[in-house]
C-alpha cells in the first residue's frame, strides 16, 4: 500500500467502510504503542528520582569536611534537585509539544511518528549509561531529563495525526484510545522500572569508584535499557506501515522531505527547552518567569526562524491564536491533562517524602513502618489512562463533552482537598503510615477524575473548531497542558522544602474551580455561544 494517500474522505460512509476504516485502525494500532513508550521515557524520572535518593546519588555535593548541620541542609537541597529532574523533563516535553502541534501538516503523520519515536532512543540509552555510576554529575542527569522531553512532545503530533484518520462521530473514541492507552505508558513504566532493576545484568561504579557487580546498584541502569528494544520495534513499525493522508498534510512530502522538516522543527523546540532548563537551573530564575519566556520564545522561533514554505503553512495554523475558544479550551484541558501528567511525575517522590523520609528535620531518617509505595503508586496513572477512553466514549454517548467535564471537575476539586487533608494529618503524625490508605484512595480518585476530564475535553474540541483548526488546537492545548509535568513537581518540591505540601494542593483546587466556571460560562450557561460541545 502507498505511504502517501492523496484520497481520504472518512466522512463519506462508503469510503470509510470500504477503504478508510482498515487503514485508520492500522495507523491507530501502531500509534498507540509508540505513544505508550513515549510517555514511559518522558515520565521515567518520577521513579528514577526516588531511586537516586535511595542509592545515595548526591552529585558530588556532599564532602567529608562538612558539619552535620551542613550535610542536613545540603541533603534538603539535593532532595529539591530530585524533584527538578522530572520538572526539567516536563518543561522540555511541554515545550516540544508546541512544534509537534504543527508537525503533521508539514511532515506527514508517518514521517513524524517515525522520527519522534526514533529520537527516544537517545535519552533511553543515555540514562542507561548515567545510572551505571553513582558519581554521575547532576548536569548529566539534567541533560538526559531534557532529552527525555522528546517523549512528551510526541503526544501533540500523535493526537493531531490520529484526528485526521477518523470521522467526526468517532473522534472521542479514537482519540480517547490513542491518548488513554498512550498515557498508560506512565503506569507501565512505574511498575516496570522497580521490577527490571532487580536483574543485575551489568556492572556499575559505587561511591568509592570501585566496580559493583551482582548488587542492587548494578541493576539500576536497567531503568534506561529496558526501553531500547521496544523503541526499536516501534520505530520500524512506524516507518514501514504508517501513512500520510492528504487531509492532515495538504502538500504530501517525500520521505526525505518529511523527515527533514520534522527534525528541523523538533530542533527549534529543543533549543528553547534547553534555554528554559538553563534559566531554571543555571541562573535559578523563578519558574513562573521561565514558563512564559519559553512558550513565547518557542512560538516566535517557529514564526520567524523557519524556511518560507514552512512559515506560510504555520501562519495559516496560527489563526487558532485569534480564536478565544482556543484559549478557553487550553485552560480547561490543562486542568485535566496537566494534572494527570503533573501528578504522575510527582506522586512517587511526594509519597516517599511524606511516608518514608517522614522527619523534616532529619532528611536521612527512614520510617521503619513506611508503606511499600512503589507497589501501589503506578495505579494512579493506570487508572487515569484507562478511564480516559471512557470519558470520550461517554461524552459521545450523551453528545456533550462539556457536561462530563463539569461533573468530573467538581469531583476533582473535592478529591484534591481530601488529599490535602490527609497530607496534613500524615505530616503532623509520628505514625504517618496510619493515613496511607485514605491518602492513596483519594489520590486514586483524583487520577480518575483527571482521566475522565481528559477524554471529555478532547471530545469537545472537534465540535468547537473546524476540521482545519481542530488538529492544531488539539496539539496546542496538549502542549500547554503538558507544562503540568513541569509545574506540579516543581511546586511540590518547593513546598516540601518549606514543610507545607498541602499549600500546593490548595492552589490546584482554586485553579480547578476557575476552570469549572469557565466551562459553565462558555459551554453550558445561558450565554454559551456553543452549547454543550
Amino acid at each position: 500500500m502507498k505511504i502517501n494517500l492523496s484520497t481520504w474522505n472518512v466522512e463519506d460512509e462508503q469510503f470509510w467502510n470500504q477503504t478508510g476504516k482498515k487503514i485508520a485502525f492500522k495507523n491507530l494500532w501502531i500509534s498507540i504503542p509508540a505513544l505508550l513508550l513515549a510517555f514511559a521515557v518522558w515520565i521515567m524520572w518520577s521513579i528514577i528520582a526516588t531511586k537516586l535518593k535511595e542509592f545515595g546519588f548526591n552529585f558530588g555535593m556532599i564532602t567529608p569536611e562538612m558539619s552535620p548541620e551542613q550535610v542536613t541542609a545540603k541533603l534538603k537541597e539535593i532532595n529539591s534537585l530530585y524533584y527538578t529532574l522530572p520538572a526539567i523533563a516536563g518543561l522540555a516535553g511541554a515545550t516540544l509539544r508546541i512544534p509537534n502541534s504543527f508537525l503533521i501538516s508539514l511532515g506527514g503523520g508517518r514521517n513524524v511518528i517515525f522520527v519522534t519515536t526514533l529520537l527516544l532512543l537517545i535519552p533511553a540509552i543515555g540514562v542507561g549509561f548515567a545510572l551505571q555510576d553513582v558519581n554521575t554529575p547532576y548536569f548529566t542527569f539534567a541533560v538526559y531529563a531534557a532529552l527525555s522531553g522528546f517523549g512528551g512532545g510526541n503526544f501533540s503530533s500523535s493526537m493531531s495525526n490520529i484526528s485526521f484518520f477518523f470521522p467526526k462521530r468517532m473522534q472521542g473514541t479514537s482519540l480517547g484510545l490513542n491518548a488513554g492507552i498512550g498515557n498508560l505508558g506512565v503506569g507501565v513504566m512505574q511498575k516496570t522500572i522497580p521490577w527490571v532493576i532487580g536483574f543485575y545484568l551489568f556492572c556499575a561504579i559505587g561511591p568509592d569508584g570501585t566496580k559493583v557487580c551482582g548488587e542492587a546498584l548494578s541493576g539500576l541502569q536497567n531503568a534506561g535499557w529496558v526501553w531500547v528494544p521496544l523503541l526499536a520495534l516501534a520505530t520500524i513499525a512506524a516507518f514501514f506501515w504508517m501513512n500520510n493522508v492528504v487531509t492532515g498534510t495538504p502538500k504530501l512530502p517525500t520521505t526525505i522531505q518529511g523527515i527533514s522538516k520534522t527534525f528541523y522543527m523538533v530542533t527549534l523546540g529543543l533549543v528553547t527547552a534547553g534555554i528554559g532548563a538553563y534559566l531554571l537551573i543555571g541562573l535559578q530564575i523563578n519558574m513562573w518567569i521561565v514558563l512564559p519566556v519559553v512558550i513565547v520564545l518557542t512560538v516566535m522561533m517557529m514564526k520567524y526562524v523557519t524556511p518560507g514554505e514552512i512559515k506560510t503553512n504555520l501562519n495559516k495554523q496560527f489563526a487558532i491564536f485569534r480564536n478565544k475558544h482556543n484559549w478557553v479550551m487550553t485552560i480547561i484541558y490543562t486542568m485535566t491533562f496537566g494534572s494527570f501528567i503533573g501528578f504522575s511525575a510527582a506522586f512517587p517522590k511526594l509519597t516517599q517524602d511524606i511516608f518514608v523520609y517522614s522527619n523534616p528535620n532529619d532528611p536521612s531518617f527512614i520510617n521503619p513502618n513506611a508503606p511499600n509505595f512503589l507497589m501501589w503508586v503506578f495505579l494512579g496513572p493506570v487508572i487515569g489512562a484507562l478511564i480516559r477512553p471512557v470519558g470520550g466514549w461517554f461524552s459521545d454517548k450523551i453528545n456533550s463533552g462539556a457536561k462530563v467535564t463539569a461533573i468530573s471537575t467538581i469531583a476533582q476539586i473535592l478529591a484534591t482537598l481530601a488529599v490535602a487533608y490527609f497530607v496534613i494529618q500524615a505530616r503532623n503524625s509520628d505514625t504517618p503510615e496510619k493515613y496511607w490508605w485514605p491518602y492513596f484512595i483519594f489520590f486514586m480518585i483524583l487520577f480518575l477524575t483527571t482521566g475522565i476530564g481528559n477524554g471529555s475535553t478532547f471530545r469537545s474540541i472537534p465540535y468547537i473548531f473546524s476540521k482545519e483548526q481542530a488538529g492544531p488546537v488539539l496539539g496546542w492545548t496538549a502542549a500547554i497542558a503538558a507544562y503540568g509535568a513541569f509545574i506540579i513537581p516543581k511546586v511540590f518540591g518547593q513546598q516540601i522544602k518549606n514543610g507545607t505540601p498541602e499549600y500546593a494542593l490548595y492552589g490546584f483546587a482554586i485553579y480547578y474551580f476557575v476552570c469549572l466556571v469557565l466551562n459553565w460560562w462558555f459551554y453550558q450557561g445561558p450565554k454559551a455561544e456553543i452549547k454543550n460541545p
